[in-house]
């Protein structure tokens, strides 16, 4: 396949000029879709505060439901494969509207479902139309950003998606306190709004962003590549992809193993004196503040971006020294002793004051909430340079199927370190009795930075041959106008 021409060149560039290629029309999509890859997430996140209401409604165990969400993730990210796979071959647009409409249809299928049976079988449809939005949407947005601000961008991008985790369980908690229906009536509604959204966005094209490309697709030229199956073995024997891809599973088991920081604070707070129930509150509050590093991915991202126009090894070593740089704030996270000092049997409302309020009050807490948002922003370092990576060392044509490999990987990772942290802390129990094996067992399974960071290493040694590989085959394609 070649690049062809496709039309007039005055054509083309009066339509660009206008709002139908301009820079509105260029940021409007982009934020579209950084929404739906937020959205994603919300859909997500929305069934987990929601388990003991479901349950009572469909009479199915709370068991049960946490099943839905770990068969829904798995289903999500192998169905983001294929989608991505036929994004890569056909116009990807109308693939992304198809996508939104059938997680929107599962999401409404869900509110209307009046048994267990049925609300998997909806549950399961929107996690397939989920694996769209991620993978090709992913491949869309390479394709509007140029490689020197990827970083940036993908930062907004991969932000955009623990944004939408936390607002997924934060409307799930607050709309459906009293009927567990109404918020999957209010995402489906937002699903088609979404598809509205998309028929504005701009006709983006495959390698438009790529500045070898810029001279022929500004003469009308199209880039009409698209990957076919055998492609698929020289994307494997890229090295720097298999370092991506396989990144993820080390990475992914200690980033897994942190959704028990909640606990770790809680039990601290137990073993204060304080109830149970006072201390889930503590916990919970903790552990939204020590997600705050996240929002500095940003400055990751910007990092990344000007160390790459430095050397062809930059975003690669971003990762690693941030990834490997956060290993001893975390050990110092998990073992200070804190004091915490909250109203015993306070409302909500006053328990979270006291512990907002405790950040400046009481040394122990601000040291702790210091150290994990220094852990946490280099850490994020990893997820805008991961992204960036992955449109810098293939063609556009193979975008979208690499991340949706990367991103199974991913689940595979996150999956075990959610397991089997916790029968960590089971068998660490006899040793360490709580809260220190939970300090012990989350210690431990950070260590799989370890390897994360030496991948990110290799691949930082391998990327620059594969990053020019891609410059040179662009190039190429180019000038066979």
């Amino acid at each position: 396949m070649t690049l062809g021409h496709a039309g007039p060149v005055t054509g083309r560039l009066a339509v660009r000029r206008g709002w139908g290629g301009g820079a509105a029309h260029r940021s409007y999509s982009v934020l579209v879709f950084v929404l739906l890859a937020s959205l994603d997430n919300v859909a997500i996140g929305l069934v987990p505060p929601l388990y003991g209401p479901i349950a009572g409604s469909l009479g199915a165990s709370q068991r049960l439901l946490g099943l839905v969400t770990a068969v829904s993730f798995l289903v999500s990210a192998v169905a983001a494969v294929g989608w991505a796979y036929v994004g890569d071959r056909t116009d990807r647009k109308p693939l992304l509207m198809v996508g939104t409409l059938v997680w929107a249809a599962g999401t409404g299928g869900s509110a209307l479902a009046q048994s267990y049976p049925a609300f998997l079988a909806a549950q399961l449809v929107a996690a397939v139309g989920l694996g769209a939005v991620g993978s090709v949407g992913f491949s869309v947005v390479t394709d509007l950003i140029s490689p020197r601000r990827r970083g940036l961008v993908m930062s907004f991008w991969g932000l955009s998606q623990g944004v939408g985790t936390l607002a997924g369980t934060l409307v799930g908690g607050l709309l459906g306190a009293t009927d567990w229906r109404r918020p999957f009536w209010l995402l489906t509604v937002v699903g088609l709004a979404a598809t509205a959204a998309y028929l504005f966005t701009y006709d983006i094209r495959r390698g438009q962003s790529e500045p070898e490309l810029a001279g022929a697709l500004a003469g009308g030229a199209e880039y009409d590549y698209r990957i076919t199956r055998a492609d698929l073995p020289g994307i494997l024997a890229r090295r720097t992809n298999r370092w991506l891809v396989l990144q993820g599973l080390t990475a992914q088991a200690a980033f897994g193993s942190l959704v028990w920081l909640p606990v770790l604070f809680a039990q601290r707070a137990e073993a204060q004196g304080y109830s149970a129930a006072t201390a889930v509150v503590v916990g919970s509050v903790f552990a939204t503040l020590f997600q705050l590093g996240g929002v500095l991915s940003i400055v990751g991202g910007l990092v990344g971006d000007a160390v790459q126009r430095r050397t062809p090894r930059g975003r690669a070593l971003v990762a690693a020294v941030g990834i490997l740089a956060a290993l001893p704030f975390y050990l110092v996270l998990f073992f200070v002793p804190i004091r915490i000092d909250v109203p015993e049997g306070g409302g909500t409302g006053a328990v979270a004051g006291a512990v907002l309020a405790s950040v400046v009050t009481e040394p122990t807490v601000g040291l702790s909430l210091l150290t994990a948002v220094l852990a946490l922003a280099l850490t994020s370092a990893n997820s805008p340079n991961w992204f960036a990576l992955i449109a810098d060392v293939n063609p556009p044509e193979h975008r979208g199927t690499v991340y949706s490999l990367g991103n199974l990987v991913n689940g595979v990772g996150r999956a075990a370190g959610n397991g089997l942290v916790g029968l960590a802390f089971h068998g660490l129990r006899a040793a360490f009795p709580p809260p220190l094996n939970y300090a012990v067992g989350l210690a431990v399974f950070q260590l799989f930075f370890v390897p994360t960071g030496v991948m990110y290493w290799l691949a930082s040694r391998t990327s620059p041959r594969d990053v020019a590989a891609v410059r040179d085959l662009l190039h190429t394609r180019a000038e066979r106008l």
